[in-house]
């Protein structure tokens, strides 16, 4: 158990600058989040203040980390499976099962969901293809479903879908959940199919998903569950009602309308820029910190 002033969702621009500015304020910080996940890992940076030319996301993420860190913020290199408030303070677990204790969260999550990039995705979405087990998993009651996915979030609605779909699939080729959580899916009756998406296939609505083991599976529909817990996952679980758009809205000081959380960065809406992350970010982390410390 870790217990901590807050907590901070999301390695990315917005969610670094959060930990120095709450850091820098004294308060106790831990940061949660793959790096990797961020809309910045794998890209670069140009016409942006203080920096001539181009440079690289990944050397800006990692020299902000390090000063994230020389501020005394934890940092954990995982996801965030669930989220809920108990009491006064706010639970998070990760998919390494490590519980979080804190007086405030800030959620910088960015809102992008990473497509499969099959055909059928994309003509069948909001027609049994959906990016969001928790928000769609009351339509499918006594249905067949198939999730996809290979990292821990699939797993864990694997087993949620359990509670509602009379069968649920769970399409992994190279599995990178959590092992615990995945045996808690298996436990459940989730049937794990090794193998990757071809296809997802229908006439107005998805029936079927073809695999590359030349399998094809009978569904009603098909949940791709490609990378974390969403932005609108946690904020539905925080008794946040996200926007149409999965966007928060948030007052001039990055709050939310549940006391105690704040938001940052692209989970806010556009524009998509690091420049806003970054000065969003400090405008959360000082603001977090202010509440926790009674300022």
């Amino acid at each position: 158990m870790i217990e901590t002033d807050v907590v901070i969702i999301g390695s990315g621009p917005a969610g670094i600058q959060a930990a120095i500015h709450a850091g820098r304020k004294k308060a106790s910080v831990v940061i949660v989040g793959k790096t990797v996940n961020s809309a910045l890992y794998g890209a670069h940076v140009e016409n942006y203040f203080g920096i001539p030319g181009k440079k690289s996301g990944i050397e800006l993420l990692k020299d902000g980390i390090v000063q994230a860190e020389t501020f005394g913020c934890k940092v954990l290199d995982e996801n965030i499976i669930s989220a809920s408030k108990e009491g006064d303070l706010f639970k998070l677990v990760t998919e390494n099962d490590v519980s979080i204790m804190a007086k405030a969260v800030i959620i910088a999550t960015g809102i992008s969901r990473v497509k499969l990039g099959v055909p059928g995705e994309k003509e069948f979405f909001g027609k049994g293809v959906s990016y969001c087990a928790a928000c769609d998993c009351n339509f499918y009651k006594g249905k067949t479903v198939v999730v996809v996915g290979d990292e821990t979030e699939a797993a864990v609605s694997s087993e949620l879908m359990t509670k509602y779909a009379s069968k649920v699939f769970w399409v992994t080729k190279d599995t990178k959940a959590s092992e615990k959580i995945a045996d808690k899916a298996s436990a459940a009756g989730v049937k794990v199919v090794r193998a990757t998406a071809l296809s997802i296939e229908g006439t107005t609505r998805v029936e079927r998903i073809r695999l590359d083991n030349g399998e094809t599976i009978q569904t009603d529909g098909v949940f791709i569950e490609l990378g974390a817990k969403s932005a609108a996952d946690l904020a539905m679980d925080l008794d946040i009602l996200p926007e149409i758009d999965d966007t928060i809205k948030v007052d001039s000081n990055c709050a939310t309308v549940v006391k105690g959380i704040f938001a940052c960065g692209d989970v806010t809406g556009k524009p998509w820029q690091v420049a806003k992350a970054v000065g969003q970010g400090a405008v959360a982390g000082i603001a977090a910190a202010d509440m926790v410390r009674g300022a």
